[in-house]
């Protein structure tokens, strides 16, 4: 087969784990630039680029995190893994853990001000990074999964 050429089952894959790429990636980076932010000390976001840029990001990681679990039953149930339920429970773990990191992001963004004390107390937060280790395990069991049930991709 051509290395251009997808077997039909991985069509339909793509899509799904594309999703779930994607919402990790507003999430890391998110993270990404709330480390950043919290090192330069500033004391308020004060209306800065940086201050705005700041409320986008932690914005859009929230709603990122709306869609985790959904993308990942979605993936679970393409790549037909086993034991369901097994999938499920852990689905469930992440829910909660995207609940909780959304709850501490929204509370910092009703904050009138964000300083970098108050984001490196939130990127402490064990919420926070319990749901980056859960996106982490997942998206590797899935990454595996994937190239396990398409080896031609590997090519």
């Amino acid at each position: 087969m051509p290395n251009d050429a997808m077997p039909a089952d991985s069509v339909a894959r793509e899509p799904v784990l594309t999703d779930i790429a994607r919402l990790c990636d507003i999430i890391e980076d998110c993270y990404e630039f709330t480390l950043s932010y919290a090192a330069k000390g500033f004391a308020t976001e004060d209306g800065s680029d940086l201050g705005r840029q700041l409320r986008l990001k932690l914005a859009g990681a929230t709603e990122a995190m709306r869609g985790l679990e959904q993308a990942c039953a979605a993936a679970a149930r393409d790549l037909a893994l086993a034991p369901a339920a097994t999938y499920e429970r852990f689905f469930a773990v992440l829910a909660r853990d995207a609940e909780t990191s959304i709850a501490a992001l929204e509370l910092v963004l009703a904050q009138p001000v964000i300083g970098s004390q108050l984001i490196d107390n939130l990127n402490a937060s064990i919420h926070l990074r319990a749901l980056l280790t859960d996106l982490f395990l997942v998206t590797e069991i899935f990454s595996l999964r994937q190239a396990q049930a398409n080896p031609a991709a590997k090519q």
